[in-house]
């Protein structure tokens, strides 16, 4: 009997620190957001591509971003401990792009060079 007891005890402190684990990594996360880009060569420009990165990496908790021209998205991994979706989202706005259902800035637009304008 006390070693059915003993085992469930190890049992159980074994889920708590699985479960205390799974915890801390939900701290990170990954989206993808839809946008607008007019170009194919936006990971080149330094209006646009350059600047999502310059831009969005110094902002708190955005850990790496990708551009997609293709499917026109930015996935972007985050630490959700530190910022949230909507922050990243209006940074990508004052960047002058769409970030999903927010819409870009009309003056951040007019700062783009005209192939990165949609």
């Amino acid at each position: 009997m006390k070693n059915f007891l003993s085992t469930i005890c190890i049992f159980a402190a074994m889920l708590l620190s699985n479960n205390a684990t799974g915890q801390q990594s939900k701290g990170v996360q990954k989206v993808i957001i839809k946008t607008s880009i007019a170009c194919d060569h936006c990971k080149a420009c330094p209006s646009c591509g350059g600047l999502l990165q310059k831009y969005l990496l110094k902002q708190k908790g955005i850990q790496m971003i990708t551009l997609n021209e293709d499917k026109k998205t930015i996935e972007v991994i985050f630490n959700a401990k530190k910022t949230d979706l909507p922050a990243i989202k209006t940074a990508i706005s004052k960047l002058g792009y769409d970030a999903d259902e927010i819409k870009a800035d009309p003056l951040a637009v007019e700062k783009l060079d005209d192939c990165c304008k949609a």
